[in-house]
């Protein structure tokens, strides 16, 4: 079992550099630990560090900066969703991509509510792994299957509440339409299939209203179209 406070420096070594996504593994077993860093550095990831409990990932994740931290939610002694919250508050441009044994509806929901930008079960393939913390590197809201829809029911609860009814900032035609896709679920480039656009002129379109609705991530983003109707476009076809 992984010691609460221990952290050590992942492998530099690894396979042919297939990315510059920069990585973080938080996780209080060991062997698993080491074997996700070591399966992430073998494709090309840099990962930068590794932590054992929540206290030393955030501080960690303040030192090296990754682009995506893997946040199991069970840590010995302390709560991944506490330093998922951490993380993204003191950190807006990293994402917290959960790789959890859970997939308790409950634990899903309280990682989003806490800033994460994807949700993984530790059932799923390194395959499936790695295209995960390379979509949540560029901003994508990664689920495992069935868990987007909960997520997304959610925040339909939480719009017909009356949760958040906040002035719509001046968004361009196009950002609004990309938008309404974001919160359909489709991906940077299946949008830019659908609009005819390419995937850069897409992703300059996310960043640019994450900046003006000053949002974080792609889960955000779909949250605040939710609330303002904007999932629902009955010219948009399934």
């Amino acid at each position: 079992m992984g010691s609460p406070g221990a952290a050590q420096a992942a492998p530099a070594q690894g396979g042919r550099a297939m990315t510059n996504v920069s990585v973080m593994v938080v996780d209080d077993h060991p062997i698993w630990r080491d074997g996700v860093a070591r399966d992430l550095t073998e494709r090309g990831f840099e990962v930068l560090a590794t932590a054992g409990d929540g206290e030393s990932a955030v501080r960690i994740a303040r030192t090296v900066r990754p682009d995506v931290v893997l946040m199991d939610l069970n840590l010995d002694g302390s709560s991944g969703v506490a330093a998922t919250l951490g993380i993204t508050t003191e950190l807006p441009d990293t994402q917290v991509l959960v790789l959890s044994a859970s997939g308790e509806h409950s634990d899903v929901l309280e990682a989003v509510k806490a800033g994460a930008s994807g949700y993984l079960v530790k059932s799923a393939s390194v395959e499936e792994l790695v295209d995960a913390v390379r979509r949540t590197a560029v901003g994508d809201a990664v689920f495992t299957a069935g868990l987007a829809g909960l997520v997304l029911g959610e925040y339909r609860r939480m719009a017909a509440s009356g949760d958040g009814a906040e002035p719509t900032p001046r968004l361009t035609e196009r950002e609004t339409e990309v938008l309404r896709l974001v919160a359909k679920g489709l991906t940077a480039r299946q949008i830019a299939t659908r609009l005819v656009i390419s995937h850069r002129t897409v992703e300059n379109h996310v960043q640019s209203t994450l900046r003006k609705l000053q949002l974080h991530n792609r889960v955000e983003l779909a949250r605040y179209a939710i609330e303002h109707g904007l999932d629902a476009d009955p010219e948009e076809t399934a």
